[in-house]
């Protein structure tokens, strides 16, 4: 139980980290000058950080939840079959609904595909490697 906390915890604190290189980095922001009319003018830091650590936290126990059902023998396998489920139902179908019901450059579509798909590897990779030896 520690070790899922810690673990949790720490994969907030990357989905935080990583979200901020994601969104933050100029590529993203020219990219993404289309929500621009919706956005907002500010980010609640202490909101975001505490969405991210729930997140962490969720994330890690559906890990948990699904390890033994994964696909793969060692942890690490586990730990990106589970990145890629979580990837398609988190980023690609919500990337698919954008681009069916908005009009949103193909460019912008396909970084968050990409920026996604890249984050939800490095946490799987994390939850397999700290959490699936223990299991």
């Amino acid at each position: 139980m520690i070790r899922y906390a810690i673990v949790g915890i720490a994969s907030g604190i990357l989905f935080a980290i990583l979200d901020a290189l994601i969104s933050g980095n100029p590529l993203a922001q020219r990219l993404h000058d289309v929500y621009k009319p919706m956005a907002k003018t500010s980010v609640n830091l202490l909101a975001g950080l505490v969405i991210d650590l729930a997140y962490g936290l969720v994330m890690a126990g559906a890990f948990l939840l699904l390890y033994q059902s994964l696909p793969g023998r060692a942890p690490l396998l586990r730990g990106i079959s589970f990145a890629l489920l979580v990837w398609f139902f988190r980023v690609v179908m919500s990337t698919l609904a954008q681009w069916m019901i908005c009009d949103v450059p193909a460019g912008a579509l396909l970084y968050t595909l990409f920026a996604g798909l890249v984050q939800m590897l490095l946490l799987g990779m994390l939850y397999g490697l700290a959490l699936g030896r223990t299991l």
